[in-house]
């Protein structure tokens, strides 16, 4: 099958796209995301799938799963799989609105990855019209929970990849328009500092901050980082009035590390973090672990598929090891052959300059479909 003669048309695409972007749908609201589940799963019925939608916990937003149609549905065929949270809050489309100028296109999470998740539908759809059976079964899992580790999904993820034989993820390409073939490992950590309330104004020698503790122990982390494991401060709350010195104050951090025994030693120096006195404590647990994924040779062999397939197309594609967590981390460390990174091209993810090449809709729907025919 020649990826090349299927009529993919980037401004139809495009206009399809934007209603998924336009329904704002960031994790920690599951109604929102609920929201996009149903967009998402009306479009896959209309493409020719049987969903099951599968109920959300832990407070997240349901996932929905899509089998088409094939002469062999129970061999264990391809998984292409995606998230449909985003980081971005509700009444970001005020700040950031879907917009369009020349072949960038930008608006919240339309590269992150709704860009990704729409071409892959696109790729189904196109070979479906064009009369053109995969050689194996195609599922769809589209997750609501990835961009805070993926909590509540992961035990349906490695379930949903042990049945399959290949994972294909349309996270965004790589900066140079490459694929990921590993993704390093990532560790969260929740920490508390209590400290000693006092009158901020009346009494504030009495008064032991838990904010001035939280504010050393950032310093502290962050200076832990290295080349091969890097620590970050990503958010912290703390305080209600400013007239009283503060009791709790709370933060999360991210831990990155190329290869998982140096994850292991920073997250052996998070948890071994003491209060700098007596009088405050201070309490770091660990949260959700994304474990490394190292290329392996079977995940290269599909790299190479996609390559041949990129070539013919007109384009190169890299394959790398990425930081930034993904799914693929469980399903690559599990051992299912697992090729990321093959959605659209743009830049900016997780910031307002969030934004896509629109030709790239087109030119990597083609690499997605040519694929999902190859693999066998």
């Amino acid at each position: 099958m020649d990826a090349n003669q299927l009529p993919f048309d980037a401004e139809a695409m495009l206009t399809g796209l934007r209603e998924w972007v336009e329904c704002e749908s960031p994790t920690y609201d599951a109604a929102a995301v609920n929201r996009m589940m149903d967009i998402a799963g009306r479009a896959l019925v209309v493409a020719g799938a049987r969903i099951e939608r599968i109920a959300g916990r832990m407070g997240f937003g349901d996932c929905v799963r899509a089998t088409f149609p094939h002469p062999t549905p129970h061999v264990p065929g391809i998984l292409a799989m995606g998230h449909l949270d985003t980081v971005h809050p509700l009444g970001t489309l005020g700040t950031l609105p879907f917009r369009r100028e020349g072949n960038k296109a930008w608006g919240p999470g339309i590269l992150d990855m709704k860009g990704g998740n729409f071409l892959t539908l696109e790729a189904l759809r196109q070979l479906a019209h064009a009369g053109v059976a995969t050689k194996l079964p195609v599922t769809m899992l589209f997750t609501s929970d990835e961009e805070v580790g993926s909590p509540s999904t992961r035990d349906l993820i490695e379930a949903e990849a042990a049945r399959h034989k290949y994972v294909l993820i349309p996270e965004p390409a790589r900066a140079d328009g490459g694929v990921v073939t590993g993704r390093y490992a990532i560790a969260r950590f929740n920490m508390e500092a209590t400290g000693v309330p006092s009158h901020a104004g009346a009494r504030l020698a009495e008064g032991r901050s838990a904010i001035r503790e939280m504010a050393r122990k950032i310093v502290e982390i962050e200076d832990m980082t290295t080349e091969d494991c890097t620590f970050s401060v990503g958010v912290i709350h703390g305080g209600q009035w400013v007239n009283c010195v503060t009791t709790i104050c709370s933060g999360e951090v991210l831990s990155m590390a190329k290869r998982q025994e140096d994850l292991d030693r920073g997250v052996a120096a998070m948890l071994a973090l003491r209060a700098s006195s007596n009088e405050i404590q201070f309490r770091v647990t660990r949260g959700v672990t994304r474990p490394v994924w190292e290329a392996s040779p079977a995940g290269m062999a599909l790299y190479e598929v996609a390559k041949g397939i990129a070539a013919e197309l007109g384009f190169f594609i890299n394959p790398q090891s990425s930081g930034g967590g993904s799914d693929g981390n469980f399903t690559g460390a599990m051992g299912v052959p697992t090729l990321d990174g093959l959605g659209v091209a743009g830049a900016g993810a997780h910031t307002l300059d969030e934004h896509i090449l629109v030709d790239s809709l087109a030119y990597r729907g083609k690499l997605m479909a040519g694929m999902l025919a190859a693999l066998n």
